[in-house]
């Protein structure tokens, strides 16, 4: 048996607040939601089903630290380049901390690339497509854009 990710679960600190951004910017689904004070969470799909492909935890008492061990960045995929500069149209409506100015390569020559920015807790998040970003810039010359942001 191959293990494959199932659903990715992010401590938040205000869980509303996160399920407006998720859910309203983001376009996520909400399947379920827990409302009991020091229980609240919301299960997120992608419209496509009754799996949660995410999940917030009201469980953090601070933003997120890049310093310490554990998630990096979480990254999704969007079927064209197009795509995803919808979604930096949306996210910049939404006042949302960008880490490069628009879509950006994933490394110098490379095809892939997306936008990189951060949720209301200051977690990591990348949107991208595998070709498409031919003519991007790229922050890091050979080093990968998502591992240095």
């Amino acid at each position: 048996m191959t293990l494959r990710t199932g659903h990715t679960g992010l401590n938040v600190t205000d869980l509303d607040r996160s399920l407006a951004f998720y859910r309203d910017v983001l376009g996520f689904a909400l399947l379920a939601e827990g409302k009991e004070d020091g229980r609240r969470y919301a299960f997120l799909g992608d419209g496509g089903g009754e799996q949660p492909v995410l999940t917030l935890w009201q469980q953090a008492q601070g933003a997120y630290d890049r310093g310490r061990a554990g998630l990096h960045h979480l990254a999704f995929t969007a079927d064209s380049i197009d795509r995803v500069r919808e979604y930096e149209t949306a996210l910049r409506a939404a006042g949302v901390d960008f880490a490069h100015d628009g879509v950006v390569a994933h490394r110098e020559g490379a095809s892939s690339g997306g936008i990189f920015f951060h949720d209301p807790d200051g977690t990591r998040l990348e949107i991208s497509v595998p070709h498409g970003a031919e003519n991007a810039p790229a922050p890091h010359a050979s080093a990968p854009t998502c591992g240095f942001f």
